[in-house]
Parts: structure tokens; sequence; C-alpha cells
């Protein structure tokens, strides 16, 4: 999928946000930095491991291999399965 030049930028401001936040998290407490980052790279690898989890249950109901109405249902069921990895290691389970 070609992504047009405006999609590029879609998310800076969230990113400039959040670069915002970590130098004011930095200029307040710099010994949570290393927090910050552990808590980031439990989230990613959260948000990996759900999709990977969606793919493997689900081989033949990918979003873009099937038809525009079940496609739809198919994303939905991705983001959830996502959302309750990210959410199950957010709260520590």
């Amino acid at each position: 999928m070609r992504r047009l030049p405006e999609d590029l930028f879609r998310m800076a401001p969230w990113g400039a946000a959040a670069l915002l936040l970590l130098a004011a998290v930095g200029g307040m407490a710099p010994q949570q930095l290393g927090v910050v980052l552990y808590k980031l790279a439990l989230i990613t690898t959260a948000a990996w491991t759900g999709y990977w989890i969606d793919r493997s249950l689900f081989p033949y109901g990918r979003p873009d291999r099937i038809d525009a109405q079940l496609a739809s249902m198919a994303a939905l069921r991705r983001a959830i399965v996502i959302a309750a990895c990210v959410i199950g290691v957010s709260i520590g389970l």
C-alpha cells in the first residue's frame, strides 16, 4: 500500500507531545527515564505479541486478504486481540 505524503505526518502532533512530555520527565525526574523506557518496551512487545497471536489464531482471516465487509470485522477482531494483550501487560497479568 502506497502512502501519501500527508499520511506520513498524520501523527506528528502526538509524537511531538510525547517527546515534550518525555523531556519534562527527564527534567523533573531523570532517574525515571529508565522506567519510562521499560514501560514503552513492555507495551510495544505486547502489541507485537497481540498481532502475532491474532495472525496465528486466524491465518485465513487477515483483514487485507478478505472481502471488504468481512475485512472491517477482521480489523476489529485484531484490534481487540492487540488491545487485550496491551491491557494485560499494562495491569501486570
